[in-house]
This record gives C-alpha cells, structure tokens and sequence, in this order.
C-alpha cells in the first residue's frame, strides 16, 4: 500500500496568509480558495471589495486544477486554441486561468484557485500561497 502526503489545517492555513499577502502587496481584492485533491473546498477567502462571483469563480479553478492535476490555463488555452467542444468536459468549470495544484513529490495534494483580477495576476498570487509550503 502508497502512504502520500495530505494538505493539513496548518499547510491550507500557510498558503492562505502568503496568498493574501501577495493580494494584499499588490492592492488585489480577489477570492482564494484552497482544495484538497479530490476538489473538495478546505479554505474559502474572499478580501474586501472582491467581487461576489469571485467567490463562485475561485473554488471552481481551484477543483480544476486538482482534478486535472494541471493548471487551469491549459484548459483555457486549449479552448481559445478553437477545441471549444472541451467546453462540454464534466466537472470542469473553471476553464481560466487562476487555479493551480500543489504537487509533492510528484503527487498533486490539491490546489489553489484565486479570482478577482487578470488571469495571469489570479495565477501569481495562487503560485506565492504555494510556495509558502516550500515544496
């Protein structure tokens, strides 16, 4: 039997606070949202001033990220690149740019979905909650 590693309250909590202090750094109002691997919401974050659907937006990149165990953007770009029918893929919904899965050891452990302002600046600030783990 495989034992692996699993995100803990302490680890959700770690790329919570460096996520919002890229958000915070950059004047950001965007919602984070963490997930374990399976795409199930750990940790949900919405800063002052993020728009309300961000918050729907968030753990939606977030599970896509996980399931997929890639980031979002593939899916995004795969779809501008005219394959639009991708469109139809069961339980992916967040096709965007902004969630990005925590791999360790060449396993994902879950994922980081953030929304509120440009994709790529959504992605920056999921990265830096990430890295707060130090893998």
């Amino acid at each position: 039997m495989k034992s692996r590693a699993v995100l803990e309250l302490a680890d959700v909590k770690a790329i919570a606070a460096a996520a919002e202090a890229e958000a915070l750094k950059n004047h950001w109002a965007v919602t984070i949202a963490i997930v374990d691997e399976g795409g199930h919401l750990l940790w949900l974050q919405r800063l002052d001033g993020a728009a309300p659907i961000s918050a729907h937006i968030a753990p939606a990149k977030a599970r896509t990220a996980a399931l997929g165990r890639r980031e979002s953007k593939v899916y995004e770009d795969v779809i501008n690149q005219g394959r639009t029918s991708f469109l139809s893929a069961p339980t992916l919904e967040g096709l965007l740019e902004g969630g990005v899965p925590i791999i360790h050891e060449g396993e994902v452990i879950g994922a980081v979905g953030v929304s509120g302002v440009k994709s790529s600046e959504d992605a920056q600030i999921a990265r830096a909650g990430i890295a707060a783990l130090g893998l």
